[in-house]
Parts: structure tokens; C-alpha cells; sequence
């Protein structure tokens, strides 16, 4: 049986759906307030960082844990690292835990004090460390690409190897249900080649028949643009942190690990972008009346908060 966190993220999305392919047991960890998260039929079980009373019910009578840091959650020693002990109380064996590139050595990203904590404990963890995601693209970048066609970052003109979710998943999936090959094992997992945002753009702009342009932001400026979208400040704070890294080269090398543990190729920023297209096609109303219409609140808001 494995317990399943962050099922309603880019990599926990497809962690699901690899089970259900493979027939696995399994039980997904869904706050109250939740709904549809996962597909119908799927087991679910409450389950909060946030509340350590959800953390033993949630893991009974399971062998593995699929462990996922939340965004908002930034004080990983109070949450993650105790529910990590719970588990390992009520008989977890094996903890897939995903991490961050350059998290081993860099005690300000939140996945380090995780990453510190499993290593301490028993052998039953594999730590996988991906790159940025190519599904960022689609997601915390697409409506600064879908409404003001830029992609706009604290990156400076760093390159990244930018992985596919899907891929990432299928490694971790591989190492919860068959562990033996995998435990005390850390991997850190990128895509076929190193492009730069820019290229990224091109790529975006040929695509969807618009020009795309990629905008270099001061970290202030990123910060404001964050805080403007409503994002905590903790966690506007870490994701400028990963961004500002990338100048540093800390994401840009192609490693192989990930297509020897597939087995096949890994999908390239292209695929991703080319099988996507329709998350930045722009809605277009019939007439401008509809414009003020809740049809489309999205594009009410178009222009607003431009830096």
C-alpha cells in the first residue's frame, strides 16, 4: 500500500495515474476542503501538513510514501520531517521523496532540512532532484505568456535543463513499488538539453503563431509581480530564490540518470510545448460587449499588473 501526498500537483497528477495504470494499491492524502482532486474511485484518506492529528490515520497499514513539498509550506522541519517520523513509526519502509536540484548543499531551499532528515533515518528513501519543470511553462508562467506574450523572470539569460513531470513520475513510481534498486539511492533527474528561456519563447512563438518574448526581471521587480498575484510572501520568496539560482548555472547540465532509469528517451520542452498549445491560446469573444461579461473574467484583468 502507498500513501500518496501532493496528488494535485504536476508530478502527483501523474504519480496517480501510473498507479492506477499498474494496478497498485494506494490512498491519496486530500484536505477537507478538497474536491476532485483525484479521479473517481481512487481511495482517499484527510490529510494536512498543516495539521499533525491527520498524520497517522493517513499512513496506517501502508509500505511506501510518495512525499511532496507544498509550495506555501516553507518550515519543513515542523511538517514534513514529523510526518516523516510518524510514518516510519507506523511501519513505512520506503519514502520517495521529490527534492530540487542543488537541494544537498543549499540549506535555504526548504527540501534541504528533508533531505538532512531522511539520511539520518533508516535506509528506506530514494530522494529524486529534478530540475525545473517543463510543465512550468503551462503553469506558474502561462498566464504571463497567455495575456502579456512574455515569459517574465529573475533568470538572467540562464540555460535549463528543463524535465518533463511525466517522467519524473514514472522514476518515482519505479522506485515505490519495486525499492530494492533504489533505496539510499539520490538521483537527480534532467531533461535532454539545456535551452534558455528565450529559446523557450521562440519555441512559444512558433507554436501559437504570436510573438512570445522573454523579459529578464530584477528581483524586486519579481517580487512585486508575485505579491501583486496574491502569492505568500514565503513563498514568493522561494520561488525568486530558484529562479535568481538558475543564473548560477545550478540547473543547466544534461544528466543521464533519467533516460537510463526510463529506459527510454526523456520528452523535450518542444514535445511538451507542442502537445500544450492550447493552454496559451487566448479566448476570443464575439463581441467586445462580453468583455465585461463573467464569461471571461480572465481577460478583465489582461493588462493589469504589468511591471
Amino acid at each position: 500500500m502507498i500513501f500518496v501526498t501532493g496528488a494535485s500537483g504536476n508530478v502527483g497528477k501523474e504519480i496517480v495515474q501510473h498507479l492506477l495504470r499498474r494496478q497498485a494499491s494506494f490512498r491519496v492524502g486530500v484536505r477537507s476542503a478538497e474536491t476532485g482532486v483525484t479521479p473517481a474511485g481512487v481511495n482517499t484518506v484527510r490529510f494536512d501538513f498543516l495539521d499533525a492529528g491527520t498524520y497517522r490515520s493517513a499512513v496506517e497499514g501502508c509500505d511506501a510514501v510518495f512525499l511532496l513539498r507544498p509550495p506555501a509550506i516553507s518550515n519543513t522541519r515542523k511538517t514534513l520531517n514529523v510526518f516523516l517520523d510518524v510514518a516510519r513509526q507506523c511501519g513505512v519502509s520506503q519514502v520517495v521523496f521529490i527534492s530540487v536540484a542543488g537541494a544537498g548543499n543549499n540549506p535555504i531551499v526548504p527540501h534541504h532540512a528533508v533531505e538532512q532528515h531522511l539520511r539520518a533515518g533508516p535506509a528506506g528513501w530514494t530522494i529524486l532532484r529534478p530540475g525545473f519543470f517543463s510543465q512550468n511553462v503551462g503553469g506558474a508562467y502561462r498566464d504571463d505568456i497567455r495575456w502579456d506574450d512574455r515569459i517574465y523572470l529573475p533568470a538572467g539569460s540562464a540555460r535549463v535543463a528543463f524535465v518533463d513531470t511525466r517522467d519524473i513520475a514514472e522514476v518515482a513510481v519505479n522506485a515505490l513499488m519495486a525499492p530494492a534498486a533504489h533505496l539510499g539511492k539520490t538521483y537527480t533527474l534532467s531533461g535532454p538539453e539545456a535551452i534558455s528561456f528565450q529559446e523557450i519563447a521562440s519555441m512559444l512563438t512558433e507554436e501559437l503563431g504570436r510573438h512570445i518574448r522573454y523579459q529578464p526581471a530584477s528581483i524586486a521587480a519579481y517580487f512585486l509581480h508575485l505579491l501583486r498575484r496574491r502569492m505568500p510572501v514565503m513563498q514568493i520568496l522561494v520561488e525568486s530564490i530558484l529562479h535568481l539560482s538558475l543564473r548560477f548555472g545550478q540547473t543547466q547540465a544534461v544528466d543521464k540518470s533519467l533516460s537510463n532509469l526510463l529506459g527510454h528517451p526523456p520528452g523535450s520542452m518542444r514535445d511538451y510545448i507542442r502537445e500544450h498549445r492550447s493552454l496559451w491560446l487566448r479566448l476570443q469573444p464575439t463581441n467586445l460587449s462580453q468583455l465585461s461579461t463573467p464569461a471571461f473574467p480572465e481577460l478583465q484583468n489582461a493588462n493589469k499588473g504589468d511591471l
